[in-house]
C-alpha cells in the first residue's frame, strides 16, 4: 500500500495511475494520521508554493509530515514535493517551507525561456537505488520556473543544465525528491518509480557520455476532438479550420485510442483541443473529463486540454468559474490547460484599462496552479499592409508578398474557431498573456492550417522574440523537413502536428529519427 499526499491542487491522477500500473494500491491521505501511518509516502506537489503551504497548514498536515520526514521513513516528493522540503521559496518569500533541508527555492535567472518545460537529462552526483536499470542519458519531463538551492551538497542526487546547473533531485536517507515528474516521463519515469516502490534495488550510479544535459525539442501530437453528426466524440482535422468534408465531420479515429498510439510511438506530449461546445452539461458530466481519465491510465507523458476553460452556466442554472473548470480537468488527468478565444477577450480588457483584475481565467489558474499550467492558444491570420504605418499593430516585413505585392503584414487574432477577427495582433496578445501569468504559447496559423506547406516561420520568430516563455509551433507541417526547419530557423521549443500523424502520412518516429540524424536534440 502506497500513501499519496494529495493537498488538493494539480494533477495527481497521473501519479495514482502510474503507481497502480506498477501493481500497487494507493491510499489517499485524508488526515494527519494517514501520513503517520504510511509505509511509503508519495507527495506530488503541483502548483504555487504559497498556495500549497497554506493548504497544508489548513489541513493540519505540516506537523505529521515533518515528523514522518525526521523519522527517515520512505518518502518520494515530486516537483513542489521537492521544494516544500526547503526553508523558503522566492515564489512566496514570506511563507516558510518545512525546513527539512537547509536552503532555498529560487526562480531561474537565465536568458532562456522560463518556465523550463520539456525533457532534459540528469547529471548523476551519487548512487541511488532509484537509478537501477536506467539506460545511459535518458530524459525526464520537467515543468517549473523555480529550482532548489541546497546548503548541503551532500544531499544532491542529480543536477540538470538549463542556462545554469541546478539541483534536479535530492536524497537524504530514505527521503528522495525530484524536480522532474517520473509519472510523466514515460518508461524511464515508470522504472524510477518502480525502484522507489520496491525498495530492494541496489544503489547504482549510471554512466554518462555527455558532460552537460540538453533540453530536447518536443514533438506534440494534437487531437482536435468534437462530436460528429451522430453525437459520438471523434478526432477530426480541419482545413483552415473547416472540419467538414462532403457535409460530414471528418472522423480520423477515437481520442483515447489515438492518444495511446502516439504515446507508444514516442510523442513527447499529447494535446486535446475540444472544439465542440458542451456548455449545457453539468461540469462533472463533461465528456472530455472521461477522455482524460481513460487516457491518463495508459499514457505517461504530459496531457494538455483546451477548449471550454471559461466561466459558464449549465442547463440547470448552476454557474462554474473557469478556475473550477480547470480544477476538474486537472483532477481528471490534465497537466496543462489551454485558453484560446477567452484569452483574446482578457487581453482586450487589460489593454483597455492597463490594469490586471486578478480575476481573469489566466490570472486565477496561474495563481493557484502555477504559470506552467496555463497555455494560451493563439489563432491568427495574416493581414497584408504596404507599410508599418498603416496600422497600430506589430507589423513585420515578409518574404511572402501579399496579393497586391505588399511587403509587410501583421497577424490578426481571431475568436470563435477563426470565424471572427479582432483588432488585436498575435504579438501583443502573447505579451499581455505572459504578463498575466501564462507559461506557454501555442501558436497556430489559420493560413497554414491543413496546407502541409510548413510552419509560418515569420510568425513564430515574431512572437518568440517578443516573449520569454516557451512557444509551441503549430499549423502547416507536411514533411519531416518542416520540423527540422522550425527548430533550426526559430526559437520554438516544440512543434505540434495533427493530420499528418492521424493519417499516418508521417510517423512520429520518422520525425524524431530525421531530427536526430540532423543534430537536433530529441528524446529517443
Amino acid at each position: 500500500m502506497i500513501t499519496l499526499l494529495d493537498y488538493g491542487a494539480g494533477n495527481v491522477r497521473s501519479v495514482i495511475n502510474a503507481i497502480e500500473s506498477l501493481g500497487e494500491t494507493v491510499n489517499v491521505v485524508t488526515s494527519g494520521e494517514d501520513i503517520l501511518a504510511a509505509e511509503k509516502l508519495v507527495f506530488p506537489g503541483v502548483g504555487a508554493f504559497g498556495n500549497m503551504m497554506r493548504i497544508l497548514r489548513e489541513k493540519k498536515y505540516i506537523e505529521p509530515l515533518t515528523t514522518y520526514l525526521r523519522a527517515d521513513r520512505p518518502f518520494l516528493g515530486i516537483c513542489l514535493g521537492l521544494q516544500v522540503l526547503f526553508d523558503y521559496s522566492q515564489e512566496a518569500s514570506d511563507v516558510r517551507g518545512l525546513g527539512f533541508i537547509a536552503g532555498a527555492v529560487k526562480r531561474f535567472a537565465i536568458d532562456l525561456s522560463v518556465p523550463h518545460i520539456g525533457w532534459n537529462g540528469l547529471n548523476f552526483k551519487q548512487s541511488s537505488r532509484i537509478f537501477a536499470g536506467l539506460q545511459e542519458n535518458e530524459k525526464f519531463y520537467f515543468v517549473h520556473s523555480y529550482h532548489v538551492v541546497s546548503d548541503d551538497p551532500g544531499v544532491v542526487l542529480t543536477t540538470t543544465d538549463y542556462g545554469c546547473e541546478f539541483v534536479s533531485s535530492i536524497q537524504k536517507g530514505n527521503v528522495i525528491a525530484t524536480q522532474f515528474h517520473p509519472e510523466k516521463s514515460g518508461r524511464a519515469g515508470l522504472r524510477l518509480l518502480q525502484n522507489f516502490l520496491e525498495s530492494t534495488a541496489e544503489a547504482v550510479r549510471p554512466a554518462q557520455s555527455a558532460s552537460q544535459t540538453t533540453l530536447a525539442k518536443r514533438i506534440i501530437a494534437c487531437l482536435d476532438v468534437r462530436s460528429n453528426d451522430q453525437g459520438d466524440l471523434v478526432v477530426t482535422k480541419g482545413d483552415r479550420y473547416d472540419v467538414r468534408e462532403n457535409g460530414h465531420v471528418r472522423n480520423l479515429g477515437q481520442p483515447v485510442e489515438l492518444a495511446r498510439r502516439y504515446y507508444q510511438e514516442g510523442a513527447d506530449e499529447i494535446t486535446f483541443l475540444n472544439i465542440t461546445g458542451f456548455r449545457d452539461f453539468p461540469l462533472e458530466d463533461m465528456p472530455m473529463l472521461e477522455i482524460l481519465r481513460q487516457t491518463s491510465r495508459n499514457v505517461f507523458v504530459p496531457l494538455t486540454i483546451g477548449g471550454g476553460i471559461r466561466d459558464y452556466t449549465d442547463k440547470d442554472g448552476r454557474h462554474y468559474t473557469a478556475l473550477e473548470v480547470a480544477a476538474e480537468y486537472f483532477r481528471s488527468g490534465a497537466d496543462k490547460v489551454s485558453i484560446g478565444s477567452d484569452a483574446v477577450l482578457i487581453a482586450e480588457a487589460y489593454l483597455e484599462t492597463g490594469h490586471r483584475t486578478g480575476l481573469s481565467a489566466v490570472e486565477e489558474i496561474a495563481r493557484v496552479y502555477g504559470n506552467q499550467a496555463v497555455v494560451v492558444s493563439i489563432d491568427p491570420r495574416r493581414v497584408y499592409v504596404r507599410s508599418p504605418e498603416e496600422v497600430a499593430h506589430a507589423v513585420i516585413p515578409t518574404t511572402l508578398p501579399g496579393p497586391d505585392g505588399e511587403g509587410y503584414c501583421w497577424y490578426q487574432c481571431t475568436v470563435k474557431g477563426g470565424r471572427e477577427g479582432r483588432d488585436l495582433d498575435a504579438v501583443t496578445l502573447a505579451q499581455v498573456c505572459e504578463k498575466l501569468g501564462a507559461g506557454e504559447i501555442l501558436l497556430n496559423c489559420i493560413d497554414r492550417d491543413g496546407t502541409n506547406l510548413g510552419f509560418d516561420i515569420e510568425l513564430i520568430n515574431a512572437v518568440a522574440a517578443a516573449v520569454s516563455i516557451p512557444v509551441i509551433a503549430s499549423s502547416g507541417a507536411g514533411k519531416v523537413e518542416h520540423f527540422h526547419e522550425v527548430f533550426t530557423a526559430t526559437a520554438a521549443e516544440s512543434a505540434l502536428a495533427a493530420g499528418i500523424f492521424h493519417r499516418r502520412e508521417i510517423p512520429i518516429g520518422d520525425v524524431k529519427k530525421y531530427l536526430a540524424d540532423n543534430q537536433v536534440e530529441i528524446r529517443r
